[in-house]
Order: structure tokens, then C-alpha cells, then sequence
């Protein structure tokens, strides 16, 4: 029987190339449903990808990891910390994607555990990510981590840019 293994590592500067193409396939996957038109243009991250990745990778508030498949990148994940008015932080999950061809097998259960305890580490009071409208494999995705809805956030479109 063949073996594989999934898994997740911090990233390196050298996979940024594969993060950005990444990225670019998690934008356009999510920008064509319920919602994510806006969010495309208010909460995912701002082309060109490799330079803002590259960034968050050198920063010290950020974690971000590879989900791998044989050794190969097939998703990755990044928390931030994000100090609340309080003086108490969480992390702010902003990016998680895994290619639809590899998703079901533990590569997201890999990349979401590190991400979890790089937090928990931190003192982080909780973890904040989104889901978008209707995107229930995310959402039950999120669930199966503790993360449940703490706000809804409400839209009214008022132009077809919305």
C-alpha cells in the first residue's frame, strides 16, 4: 500500500513563489462566491502577492506555514496578532487555502494545528478567521477547530460593484 504523507512546516523564503500562485488560486476561487467580490477588494490580500507575502514571513507578529503533501506545497495558512483595546491579543487567521485537488486528507488539519499553538503560545485570548456566505465545507472546516461565529457581518448592495 502506497504512503502519504501530509503534513505542515513554517514557511520559507524560497516557497515564496509557490505561496504567491497560491494565493492568486485561493483569490480567485473565493472572489466568485456569495461575498467575495467585496472581499476580494477589502479583506484578501493586495496583489502582488509575493511582496506581501515576503513581508509576513520576515515579521515578527506573523506565522505562516506550508501544508504539504510527499514534501510538495499544496496550501498555506498565516496568523496574525492583533492586540485588542483591552491590551489582550488574538490571532487573526487571514489566509488558509489547500488546493481542491488535495483538501479531505489532513493537509488544512496540519497547517490549522500549527497555526492554533503558534497563538496559544502568544497568550492569544482566541483565533478570529472568515468564512464567507454559503461556503459550508469552510465553515464546518472552522467548526471542526472551535471556531464558531462571534459576529455576523451584514451587506446591502447598492451597485453591481458589490
Amino acid at each position: 500500500m502506497l504512503s502519504i504523507a501530509e503534513g505542515a512546516r513554517p514557511a520559507q523564503e524560497a516557497d515564496i513563489s509557490v505561496l504567491a500562485d497560491l494565493m492568486e488560486e485561493a483569490v480567485e476561487e473565493l472572489s466568485v462566491l456569495r461575498g467575495g467580490s467585496i472581499w476580494s477588494r477589502l479583506e484578501a490580500r493586495v496583489p502582488p502577492f509575493a511582496h506581501g507575502l515576503s513581508e509576513d514571513l520576515r515579521a515578527d507578529d506573523v506565522h505562516m506555514v506550508v501544508g504539504t503533501i510527499d514534501e510538495v506545497i499544496v496550501g498555506f495558512g498565516a496568523v496574525r496578532l492583533v492586540e485588542l483595546h483591552d491590551g489582550t491579543w488574538i490571532g487573526r487567521l487571514g489566509d488558509i487555502y489547500v488546493m481542491p485537488d488535495a483538501r479531505g486528507v489532513g493537509v488544512g488539519e496540519a497547517m490549522m494545528d500549527s497555526l492554533l499553538e503558534w497563538a496559544a503560545e502568544r497568550g492569544c485570548a482566541g483565533v478570529d478567521s472568515l468564512a464567507l456566505p454559503g461556503d459550508r465545507a469552510t465553515k464546518n472546516f472552522f467548526e471542526s477547530h472551535g471556531l464558531v461565529a462571534r459576529a455576523i457581518v451584514v451587506h446591502r448592495r447598492l451597485s453591481d460593484d458589490a
